[in-house]
């Protein structure tokens, strides 16, 4: 075997390993990407329907909602709300003939929908770090892969 034959040998093992770890950092660029994408629409989507925090909130009164802790903010109210309408019984536990049925439902489905838009950008804040996670990953074993070249380089 020639040396450059022997040398193409040493240093194989270390080309594997650097396309694993360009393909992780792609897959971290894009989780990060992708996270954004989606704290930025559901973001713009709540900003859009200009609603703001009840004014008795405990937290973040009269603010816009365009966040996860104003939209967890006003789902509290409205559950506050709700129940104060209906004696302190839920959905559930009201008559089918009792008119505060109609209201609590209405604040259940809103609650339900702010409740999305939090699980959302938790999904969405988990992605974006998760993505760098990946990424720095995939830089480390770049390095590696790198120096595993660079040492089967010097002992050829």
């Amino acid at each position: 075997m020639s040396t450059a034959a022997a040398k193409v040998n040493r240093i194989g093992p270390a080309k594997p390993v650097r396309v694993i770890a360009i393909l992780l950092m792609l897959a971290g660029l894009v989780m990060v990407v992708a996270g954004a994408t989606t704290w930025f629409t559901v973001q713009s989507q709540l900003a859009d329907e200009r609603i703001t925090v009840s004014e008795d909130a405990d937290w973040f009164a009269g603010e816009k909602i365009d966040g996860p802790l104003t939209a967890y903010a006003e789902a509290q109210i409205i559950e506050k709300h709700a129940l104060e309408s209906s004696g302190g019984k839920t959905y559930a536990e009201l008559d089918r003939e009792d008119p505060a049925r109609q209201t609590v439902m209405n604040g259940s489905f809103l609650r339900a929908s702010l409740f999305t838009s939090v699980v959302s950008f938790g999904i969405a804040a988990m992605a974006m770090g998760l993505g760098v996670v990946i990424a720095l990953i995939g830089y480390a074993q770049f390095l590696l892969a790198r120096s595993l070249a660079a040492a089967l380089e010097a002992a050829a």
